[in-house]
């Protein structure tokens, strides 16, 4: 009897032995499901961060369009005029400085919106109204405030529709092309270069003043060039092409910057109009 007692003792442990291991092998699967699952759901962190460099850029371009509003209001239209020129200097080279540093971030894209509102949005529209539209009155100050609410509405609008819209392609007339369109102007007109007689310049600045307002909002397409990447190997004949470029303007700056901002402001239109009787859309 006794071997038999203790024979069903062994059974028993081995019995109760295998189900803890199976017990232990459920739980474990358990514990590891919940862990994969906790992983696959775990939200990405956003970039958050604040680099210097770019927005070092970002920083000294806002200072340009202050500059140019505190030029204006001393009536030193010149230096406000360049002031907005080296403005969009800078706002282009902290776009491009973060992305091969690889410093993007969220704060550095808000900043440069706010910033891009400041240098060319509100400084040329102040510029253009202390300079001659002030003597329209009422729709002088009209006029401005046109030119500042459509840099705004096309601000908004580029954040809205960042990653939407064609990358090649602007929609509407860029805010800075638009500021350096008004600087541009007054550049020429201040430096007595410009062959219009003194009683047209104040109607030509209401002109220019409207229509780079109401085009910073249109829908019209203009060439954005950030499909040119400056990393990689170009011809010679860029290489000639630019070397003329610094020649030009050199030469005679504000002739050669206003005629390049007429050409581009009315080259949003030109592709509409090619777009619309061809049937073809420029890619």
């Amino acid at each position: 009897m006794t071997p038999f007692r203790r024979r069903n003792r062994l059974d028993r442990a081995r019995i109760a032995r295998g189900r803890n291991r199976a017990d232990a092998d459920q739980s474990d699967d358990s514990v590891d499901f919940e862990v994969e699952d906790l992983e696959l759901v775990k939200p990405r962190a956003r970039n958050k961060g604040i680099y210097l460099l770019p927005n070092a850029f970002t920083t000294a371009a806002l200072f340009c369009g202050f500059f140019a509003i505190v030029q204006a209001m001393n009536h030193q239209f010149e230096a406000a005029a360049i002031a907005i020129f080296a403005s969009l200097v800078l706002d282009g080279m902290d776009g491009r400085i973060a992305r091969m540093t690889n410093t993007q971030s969220a704060f550095g894209e808000q900043y440069d919106s706010l910033a891009d509102m400041v240098s060319f949005g509100v400084a040329p529209a102040l510029v253009a109204y202390e300079w001659v539209l002030k003597d329209f009155g009422k729709w002088g100050w009209l006029a401005a405030f046109t030119y500042c609410a459509g840099a705004a509405l096309r601000l908004a609008r580029f954040n809205a529709n960042t990653g939407v819209v064609d990358k090649k392609f602007f929609q509407g007339l860029p805010s800075p092309a638009a500021g350096a369109l008004i600087a541009g102007f007054i550049w020429l007109a201040d430096d007595n270069k410009l062959p219009v007689r003194d009683s047209a310049i104040p109607w030509v600045t209401f002109f220019i003043t409207i229509y780079a307002g109401l085009t910073m909002v249109s829908n019209a397409r203009f060439y954005s060039g950030k499909a040119l990447d400056i990393r990689y190997r170009v011809s010679f004949g860029v290489m000639v092409l630019m070397i003329l470029t610094f020649v030009l303007i050199s030469s005679n700056p504000p002739l050669t910057l206003f005629g390049f901002f007429v050409v581009y402001a009315v080259s949003g239109y030109v592709i509409w109009a090619w777009e619309r009787f061809t049937g073809r859309k420029l890619t």
